[in-house]
């Protein structure tokens, strides 16, 4: 084999990951304008970064994406506003851009990539069902045997994520994502603050509910923990708290 083969692995290139963000949308429940989490970007983002990780941000449609406001460091609820390393992407024009201008997840190439994360917030609840370009690309990605994450309510993929086999990729699989108990705190804060009748909920579904109900294994570590879990090439976390975990998780996968 000549040096110059191009089927030589350089150890030098530094790794890959394509994030996914959620494009805005409006919900269903609240009829709130609804969207990504920030924390669920810009965490994973900083401990990539930090390794030398090359990063690039994705979303089911391309172009310009939204934030839920709580996960706003600046929002008037200050639900966020202890959160320094969103607070730093948002002001730093150069990393704030990347939000604006994502591109299609029908453009990823997976042979370009290391790994794959698809981040949470409240539009993955109502919009991965029809992301179907985001379904086959996190099939193709855990069936190519690469690293394949999905954190919070972006663990809303592996809802309607099935392998080739017709199998959903969940089945079997021991997984995290946004709790039950979390949930109920959720909708018990908006209806304290008279924000939606008690009869309502803030979300049209449950992860974990979902997620056992296809079979898989579903684990979390409590109300608001930062958790992470692996299994094989796929990793979940269970909340906007648990961006650094999950990524510390996708770069040990990795071996880095």
């Amino acid at each position: 084999m000549s040096l110059k083969d191009p089927n030589l692995v350089n150890t030098k290139r530094p790794k890959r990951v394509a994030i996914v963000i959620a494009n805005p949308a409006v919900s269903t429940t609240t009829g709130w304008p609804v969207g990504f989490w920030w924390s669920e970007l810009a965490h994973p983002y900083f401990e990539f970064t930090e390794k030398g990780y090359e990063v690039e941000l994705f979303s089911p449609n391309g172009g310009k994406c939204e934030a839920d406001a709580m996960s706003d460091p600046n929002d008037a609820s200050g639900y966020s506003a202890s959160d320094l390393i969103s607070q730093g992407f948002i002001h730093t024009e150069k990393l704030r851009s990347l939000v604006d201008n994502t591109r299609p997840i029908s453009e990823l190439t997976v042979a370009d990539f290391d790994a794959l994360v698809v981040a949470g917030g409240q539009a993955p609840m109502f919009t991965f069902e029809t992301a179907t370009d985001l379904q086959s690309k996190f099939v193709e990605f855990y069936e190519s045997g690469k690293v394949t994450s999905a954190l919070c309510h972006g663990t809303a993929i592996l809802r309607f994520a099935k392998l080739s086999n017709g199998e959903y990729l969940a089945k079997g699989k021991t997984v995290t994502g946004f709790a039950n108990v979390e949930e109920d705190f959720a909708d018990n804060a908006v209806w304290e603050y008279g924000l939606l009748a008690r009869d309502k909920h803030v979300m049209p579904w449950r992860i974990e509910d979902e997620l056992k109900n296809l079979g898989a294994n579903y684990v979390q570590a409590g109300l608001w923990r930062g958790f992470a879990i692996r299994d094989g090439n796929l990793i979940t976390g269970q909340q906007n708290f648990s961006g650094a975990e999950t990524a510390k998780v996708i770069i040990e996968a990795l071996g880095e």
